[in-house]
């Protein structure tokens, strides 16, 4: 593995990647003839918020697997770009939610005793006590806009001064909030209320702007707002025009829209305090933070765990090995069916039944996609075009729809099963599989047809008439070009006692999926061919998915 950290991290950071034998580590000082130049044969690429990971650059980084951000926000990196390309970005929320929130409680106590103008007061040799008349902020009303980890961390803090807290967060469970004392209200009630206004959240379409002429009219006169979270959840001219006119008394901004901040409303006011975006820069979240984002990249690069990462849903370490069995199978399905449809590809129906409908499926789907484009060099492409972390958007690139069903009870001896439907203009294919003896991955199903083959190595996929003499032909074929058997599974579409009932034999329709050994591809080809010419088979494909 090769590892870019673009930027300085810490030594305790560094010391978790140079922990790992045959890992090669990069830091800023060793970086001589440019970052693109050093992520050409690169896995990993760590950096903090300097850097600039965009579509150009990650042009240059065709190994590249995962980037890691030290902090929360990625506004540096191109996500969509990453995910098109099959990168996973992580980033590492709550490590600083401490000094976030100390932070913020700072800031409060700075607007409630008016702190900053009595420090410049004094060091300009001025006794000002009159007129720095401040207040309590007991029994004051705060207002918290997302009980995350660190809005959270805020209440917990905040309930020591005896402040009443009421919150706002549509995704935070009531009793979280109960048991943090904080009240859950609607927003419009938290800027009605509020004596102070905390925010916490992050950006989206539906926060941007929630500080804004309208939201600050409703607010109560004398409202004091803390932002440490991100600046563009202010409209800032109109939040400058609320202090001027004193309908907001005070606030406390640590984030704005553009940083470096050189041009700003907020220069000219003496009831705002600003700060430079240090609301995460202790000693101890800086450590954290690197700690936390160096194990993250080494558990990604050497055990596949997706944790805190910003384009693919997350999965905790004991989650990721119950259910990285089943991404490997549903990969190996994938694969099998890959090419297995007459036409072009529409449509992919997945399915999951028992145990694994109940559990977080993302990956699973993204391996079955990966498996189902695994083939396609015929389109122009390579086989590591689609991967776990792509598979996703290339589908939806590709205009083809994917549709996905749960069902947590199921019949039948299987706990968990997957099942694969690809339609085409022309026809569909399916099949489906399971688990067994913990990591063993097992087709059950081909084309409606019931059979039980591993889903491991070379395999032979044989169509043919139900009709004596075809397993022995295969048998002997197979033996005349060398190639020893492993396995042999069998199945049959039509049932022999209903059709003797009705004194009617038809040539039904039989599988034979054939595990092989083979010396090598001209060999496995040369069978392949020979196999093509019985008449009694209709089709065969070779299917190679390796080993477990």
């Amino acid at each position: 593995m090769k590892i870019v950290l673009a930027e300085k991290v810490s030594p305790a950071t560094l010391a978790v990647f140079q922990q790992e034998p045959g890992w090669k580590i990069v830091t800023p000082d060793q970086i001589k003839n440019g970052l693109a130049a050093e992520l050409a044969d690169a896995d990993a690429l760590v950096v903090r918020s300097a850097v600039q990971a965009d579509a150009q650059l990650l042009e240059s980084a065709p190994k590249l697997r995962i980037i890691g951000r030290a902090g929360v926000g990625v506004d540096n990196i191109d996500t969509d770009a990453a995910t098109r390309r099959g990168i996973v970005v992580m980033n590492t929320p709550g490590a600083n939610a401490i000094a976030v929130a100390e932070l913020t409680v700072g800031l409060m106590i700075s607007l409630a005793r008016a702190i900053p103008r009595a420090n410049s007061t004094m060091h300009a040799a001025k006794w000002e006590k009159k007129t720095l008349q401040g207040q309590e902020l007991r029994g004051k009303t705060l207002g918290i806009v997302g009980l995350g980890r660190i809005g959270l961390e805020v209440a917990r803090r905040a309930r020591s001064f005896g402040m009443e807290l009421i919150g706002y967060d549509p995704f935070i469970a009531p009793v979280v909030a109960r048991e943090n004392n904080v009240t859950l209200v609607p927003i419009d009630e938290i800027f009605r209320r509020s004596d102070y206004l905390s925010l916490h959240v992050g950006l989206t379409p539906q926060t941007e702007g929630l500080i804004n002429a309208t939201s600050l009219a409703v607010m109560k006169k004398g409202v004091r707002i803390i932002n440490c979270a991100r600046g563009e959840l202010i409209v800032e001219q109109a939040l400058a025009d609320a202090l001027k006119s004193g309908h907001v008394g005070g606030a406390a901004l640590d984030v704005f829209h553009q940083e470096p901040l050189k041009e700003s409303p907020f220069f000219e006011l003496d009831n705002v305090i600003l700060s430079p975006h240090i609301a995460g820069s202790t000693d101890e979240a800086q450590e954290a933070i690197g700690i936390q984002l160096a194990r993250q990249v080494r558990d990604y690069l050497k055990l596949g765990v997706v944790q805190n990462a910003v384009n693919l849903p997350s999965l905790t370490h004991e989650e990721y090995t119950e259910i990285s069995p089943y991404i490997e199978m549903a990969e190996r399905l994938g694969r099998f069916l890959s090419h297995a449809t007459p036409g072009n590809l529409e449509n992919i129906q997945i399915s999951y039944t028992g145990r694994l409908a109940t559990g977080k499926t993302d990956l699973v789907r993204n391996a079955a996609l990966a498996g189902i484009f695994a083939g396609s060099e015929g389109n122009g492409e390579t086989r590591s075009t689609a991967n776990r972390i792509n598979a996703a958007a290339i589908a939806e690139e590709r205009g083809i729809r994917v549709q996905e069903d749960k069902k947590e009870f199921t019949t039948g001896g299987a706990g968990s099963v997957l099942k694969l439907v690809l339609h085409s203009s022309e026809g569909d294919a399916s099949a489906s599989a399971t688990v067994l003896h913990g990591n063993s991955p097992r087709l059950l199903t081909y084309d409606g047809i019931d059979i039980e083959a591993p889903l491991t190595g070379t395999l032979v996929a044989i169509r043919n008439h139900d009709v004596p003499g075809v397993i022995g032909r295969i048998g002997t074929i197979l033996g005349d070009n060398a190639v020893n058997i492993a396995n042999f599974a069998l199945g049959r579409a039509h049932d022999p006692a209903r059709e003797a009932k009705s004194q009617r034999v038809p040539q039904g329709q039989a599988l034979a999926v054939v595990q092989i050994d083979v010396p090598n591809a001209a060999v496995a080809n040369a069978a392949v061919a020979a196999l093509r010419k019985v008449e009694a088979i209709a089709s065969v494909r070779l299917v190679e998915l390796g080993k477990l």
